[in-house]
């Protein structure tokens, strides 16, 4: 039986197995990769962009072509370049990696779509948040004419298919009025009397950019009160337009953010003031399943291949209850709720990089061996920063497990347009009733919380999940059937 649950793996659901009275779209039918969503929030946009052919009003600018910076994932606005693997000269074929791109997710090649040479790079290594289509390189067809663009600045051609007269260019608008200078600081003690200090704080002022009119320059509530009054612009926010003035903090350190921090911030952000959360937390006993576990793995062992860990097992517990209870593989989409046939889990890594929720596809139809063993390579390629689009755009639930740190029990942020995500704890061992009445034994528990989209899935259909989830659980056997 145990072999079973290693192996276990159903033949792919056929899109008619069941009755169904919406429209079925098979997976290949969109037209878009593996695993990414249409969504209108996270919308899809073409992941390659053109390099453009132009050509300049100047006679000494041979033909050429800017190549823009790409649109490499669906998500993709903007992107950072890592690093050029071909420097100004060089002789590119199409197919050459020219250049390491970081977007929102990963680290991921630039592809040349021409034979030619590379005459300028006009976005160096190490530049940062680079706006698709923005051009970052000079292609020539001959090597002769790249000494052509050694000053060349983007701009100074015009598209080849464009008319001749160009429309007149608006009128620049006006420059804003600059705001009131705070005065430097010199780096020597600034003295304050404690009012001032504590009126300064409340206004927001800083101390730096205030005159002292009191003994020794000492500075005074008057001195603040009338500096707030003749530079009203400078004190709402502090020097340099700092939401929160440095003077307020000790000495600090500041890191720069990540592509991938951004967008995580700002998907977390959208999800927790658009989404309706709710959470349901269930107690479950892991003793079954920790004795299959330690067999599984001696037989693993001995034939010398990876141990199965608890994750692996969570995933197949959960793809198992979601087919169950289908309708939370669902997702809002606006005006529809679309329920998917298939379960890809997206598990979150932490690596060095930021968060990263790589997909094991069809969690539903493979053995807790397959699993693992998808699980193993998506996390080493995220740790890598190497995974491609369809390894983490989509998915259709979504396994946080913070257990392996010592948590005991969290509620995790849905991840938009997924209906719900599991928040795993770890294992505690609890006294617990005997078998026989008066008597007691110890048991293993884990805590496992679900937080959910109120618009896809009501309390009582979240209830029936964590129900299946939990008799899987707890039964491994159970996931057999």
């Amino acid at each position: 039986m145990l072999d079973l649950l290693l192996s276990n793996q159903r033949s792919p659901r056929k899109k008619n197995d069941k009755a169904n009275t919406g429209v079925v779209v098979p997976r290949a039918a969109t037209g878009i990769q593996r695993g990414a969503t249409s969504h209108s929030t996270f919308g899809l946009r073409p992941l390659v962009q053109a390099p453009v052919r132009l050509f300049s009003a100047a006679a000494d600018l041979p033909p050429f072509q800017e190549l823009p910076m790409p649109s490499l994932s669906p998500t993709m606005t903007q992107g950072n370049i890592a690093e050029w693997k071909m420097s100004e000269g060089d002789e590119i074929s199409a197919g050459d990696v020219l250049a390491e791109i970081e977007t929102d997710k990963a680290t991921m090649e630039m592809e040349s779509m021409e034979d030619g040479f590379l005459a300028k790079i006009l976005v160096p290594t190490g530049s940062q948040n680079v706006q698709v289509g923005t051009p970052v390189a000079i292609i020539v067809d001959e090597k002769a004419s790249i000494a052509a663009f050694a000053n060349y600045t983007p701009g100074a051609a015009a598209p080849a298919a464009a008319p001749a007269a160009a429309a007149a260019a608006p009128a620049a608008a006006p420059a804003p009025a600059a705001a009131p200078k705070m005065a430097p600081r010199d780096g020597n003690r600034i003295f304050a009397s404690p009012l001032a200090k504590k009126l300064a704080r409340e206004y927001g002022l800083e101390l730096s950019g205030i005159v002292g009119t009191g003994p020794s320059g000492r500075i005074i509530k008057a001195d603040v009160e009338e500096y707030k009054v003749k530079a009203p612009a400078a004190v709402a926010v502090g020097a340099a337009g700092e939401e929160f003035p440095s003077w307020m903090f000790p000495d600090y350190t500041d890191m720069p953010v990540k592509q991938i921090q951004k967008i995580t911030a700002q998907r977390l952000t959208e999800s927790k003031q658009t989404v309706p959360h709710y959470y349901l937390t269930v107690d479950v006993q892991m003793d079954k399943l920790m004795a299959a576990r330690k067999q599984l793995n001696a037989t693993l062992e001995s034939q010398k291949k990876s141990k199965l860990s608890v994750t692996d097992f969570i995933i197949k517990a959960s793809a198992n209850a979601l087919i169950k209870v289908p309708a939370m593989n669902s997702s809002w989409m606006g005006d529809k709720i679309r329920t998917y046939s298939a379960a890809d889990i997206s598990i979150a890594v932490q690596t060095e990089h930021g968060l990263m929720v790589p997909i094991v596809k069809d969690a539903d139809t493979k053995g807790i061996a397959s699993i693992s063993a998808d699980v193993k390579a998506l996390a080493g390629k995220a740790r890598e920063n190497k995974l491609s689009p369809a390894e983490f755009m989509g998915g259709t639930f979504t396994i946080s497990n913070l257990g392996m740190f010592g948590v005991k029990q969290f509620c995790a942020i849905v991840n938009p347009p997924q209906a719900a995500i599991l928040a795993v704890g770890g294992s505690e061992i609890r006294v617990i009733p005997g078998k026989v009445d008066g008597t007691y034994e110890e048991g293993s528990f884990m805590c496992a919380t679900i937080s959910c989209d109120h618009r896809v899935v009501d309390g009582a259909v979240a209830a029936q999940w964590l129900a299946a989830f939990k008799s899987n659980m707890e039964d491994p056997m159970t996931m057999l059937l």
